[in-house]
């Protein structure tokens, strides 16, 4: 599927983004058909469907997930405070002395 986007001006001064897709036969109909379906043209569900998943996509990039005993291991680690090693306090050291 090639995928080309172009702006159009509109005569509320608000520019548009146009996308334009060529797909298979097949593809588009079963999209007509979803659509027909859903009780909407085939550009409403194909912007609402994608706008979906693209915030689909998004929030799963955004989110941690963490199994309960990743989660038990995170909280353990901010809750208890390990002492620097000696290499963070050396680096430390240099940094306040502006040595980095």
């Amino acid at each position: 599927m090639k995928a080309q986007i172009r702006k159009k001006k509109t005569t509320d001064s608000e520019p548009k983004a146009r996308l334009e897709a060529r797909i298979s036969t097949e593809q588009k109909q079963l999209l007509t058909q979803a659509a027909e379906l859903a009780g909407c043209s085939l550009t409403e569900f194909v912007v609402r469907s994608t706008r979906e998943a693209a915030h689909k996509t998004i929030r799963e990039h955004q989110v941690m997930s963490l199994s309960q005993r990743d989660c038990e291991t995170f909280v353990a680690a901010l809750l208890n405070d390990a002492e620097p090693s000696e290499e963070l306090e050396q680096a430390a050291k240099r940094y306040t002395q502006g040595a980095i």
